[in-house]
């Protein structure tokens, strides 16, 4: 028969097992969330990025429905605001790094 030391003993072990598992369970409980949480930011750069995309093609449109009404200068314009903030964008860039 096991003396009541051994059974405590026994009893102690399989405790910290226990807390071993729980402790093991929290963490992936908080690395579940920090992903699930990470997956909400990458739907919403996502979403972004469909939305930007939907505005480019509406001015793209534009436009072409500008060019096709023969608005030359209309165009010139917008072509000029694309080259010279294009310029100034590389430029900045440079400058930083």
């Amino acid at each position: 028969m096991a003396s009541s030391h051994d059974l405590e003993r026994q009893n102690n072990d399989s405790l910290s097992a226990l807390s071993s598992k729980v402790s093991a369970l929290r963490s992936v409980t908080n690395d579940i969330y920090a992903n699930a949480r990470d997956q909400g930011v990458i739907d919403s750069t996502s979403e972004t990025f469909s939305t930007m995309t939907t505005s480019m093609k509406g001015s793209a449109r534009r436009l072409g429905v500008m060019a096709r009404n023969g608005d030359k200068v209309a165009v010139m314009k917008v072509a000029g605001i694309i080259v010279v903030s294009v310029v100034v964008l590389w430029w900045i860039v440079g400058w930083i790094w």
